[in-house]
């Protein structure tokens, strides 16, 4: 059984998120009759993981805790076997008490590119959809956010970062829930809301650009990144079955069309502030995802393609403001 007291306790004394609370508290408890095969396991091994602050964190540059006397071998040898069980780990990388779990896609330089570009996040609230296992949520805090909320339905991303965060000493600015945006009420609560990696999951993408809106306080920001197509404002992908091997997915926009999309849902200010084409250096197999990864999704003989034949993978930032 998982406990979300503490959470209960946190949105009941801030006004914004308390109405939240009329339909939360059912909505975990749906979660936790579901049943999932590997829950109990991964539960009992996350029990095993001591709850200490550590002597040294850092969330500015990286994720990573340590003590001042490192843990002996031995130790460090236990809390790596622990850390493995909740394979395969997706968003990274972490560095704790000398473990360095080197996850399958380079999360920090996705921070890195998003970091310039948006409103500082000094005593925001932020909501983060799609949050895998949190990663990106220890990196908002390290630049001053209040609080950060991330929405992801995985067992395992919870588990995951629910690992972290009792290495981290139970920090409670940070808190995962096991839910999909579609469960959220229109809470206009957030200063900043992140959906990265979701759009294209979305059948209905303007829905999930209203949803993002309907969270954010008047004048709030909103950061998207998505998979994206090069093209005008009229330009949009809808693959016939799998993209990279992607079964659930749907619409490949071009920046300039996703940018429309805002602006028609509610959004000012919209700013284009990156597109990238996807690297193998970014988004690889490791010891801790040892799963195929984007080199086995791109055509071997042109990797300016998928292995469906279309366009590789390419990632766009947008920025915009919700009409106050």
């Amino acid at each position: 059984m998982f406990n979300f007291a503490n959470f209960y306790q946190l949105i009941a004394q801030d006004t914004r998120l308390q109405p939240w609370l009329n339909v939360l508290p059912q909505q975990l408890t749906d979660w936790q009759n579901a049943e999932h095969g590997d829950f109990d396991r991964w539960l009992r091994a996350l029990n095993k993981i001591h709850t200490e602050a550590p002597d040294i964190v850092d969330l500015k540059g990286s994720v990573s805790v340590s003590n001042n006397d490192p843990l002996p071998p031995g130790e460090r040898k236990k809390l790596e076997n622990l850390l493995r069980t909740f394979h395969p780990w997706r968003k990274g990388p972490y560095h704790l008490h000398g473990i360095h779990i080197d996850t399958e896609w380079r999360s920090d330089w996705k921070w890195d590119r998003v970091l310039p570009h948006i409103t500082p996040l000094k005593n925001r609230s932020v909501l983060d959809v799609g949050c895998g296992n949190g990663y990106h949520m220890w990196r908002m805090l390290g630049e001053g956010a209040r609080l950060c909320i991330g929405i992801d339905p995985s067992h395992l991303f919870l588990v995951q970062f629910e690992a972290v965060r009792r290495l981290m000493g139970n920090d409670q600015r940070a808190h995962l829930l096991p839910l999909g945006i579609e469960q959220l009420p229109e809470l206009n609560a957030f200063d900043t809301v992140f959906s990265m990696g979701v759009l294209y999951h979305r059948r209905s993408p303007l829905d999930h650009l209203l949803q993002l809106r309907n969270q954010l306080v008047p004048g709030g920001e909103l950061i998207l990144e998505t998979l994206v197509i090069e093209g005008d404002e009229n330009a949009v992908l809808v693959p016939v079955d799998r993209y990279a091997q992607m079964r659930n997915v749907y619409f490949f926009p071009s920046a300039k069309a996703l940018k429309v999309w805002l602006e028609k849902t509610g959004f000012e200010d919209v700013r284009i502030v990156d597109e990238n084409t996807t690297t193998t250096g970014e988004q690889r197999t490791t010891s801790w995802m040892t799963h195929n990864s984007l080199p086995d999704y791109l055509d071997p003989n042109d990797p300016s393609k998928t292995v469906e034949g279309y366009p590789a993978p390419r990632r766009a930032i947008l920025v915009a403001k919700k009409t106050a």
